[in-house]
């Protein structure tokens, strides 16, 4: 589960997890937008010491803008991943990521998710980020990672 294109440093950290063994990816992309908190973003920021990026939060697609902006974020995960030698498939989530995660890992039968995402502080620190969520709801491991950089 991604809510951005995932740069190189990703692609090079998820596909070199297991080693040699052959894995298949299932890709979930939540565009920022209407399910993301504008002011937990921005809060976020100010303690990652990024006051332009607070600022800027109010300039963050939403709604159409944030799928079209997903879309292709999507795109360019699955094509990176293909590209390492990976098998990879994936959709766009517009709502409800969590319903939609465990309904994924059931129809494939995953061993583990993994859910790489940038620090979301204020959430990680209740317990509402997509990984602590998640590791209630789907009934594999679930393993957190954080990106290598911004994309």
């Amino acid at each position: 589960m991604i809510e951005k294109a995932l740069t190189s440093a990703d692609v090079e950290f998820v596909t070199t997890l297991h080693g040699e063994e052959p894995v298949s990816f299932q890709v979930l992309l939540q565009p920022r937008g209407e399910q993301a908190d504008r002011l937990l973003r921005a809060i976020d920021d100010v303690a990652l010491g990024e006051l332009d990026e607070a600022v800027r939060e109010g300039e963050t697609p939403e709604g159409e803008e944030a799928l079209s902006v997903g879309q292709r974020a999507l795109e360019v995960s699955l094509a990176a991943l293909r590209a390492s030698g990976s098998e990879a498939e994936g959709r766009l989530i517009e709502d409800h990521p969590l319903d939609a995660l465990k309904s994924l890992v059931e129809e494939v039968g995953a061993d583990e998710v993994i859910v790489l995402t940038d620090p979301h502080y204020v959430e990680e620190f209740f317990h509402r980020d997509w990984a602590s969520r998640a590791r209630h709801k789907v009934g594999v491991p679930v393993l957190k990672l954080f990106s290598h950089s911004k994309a």
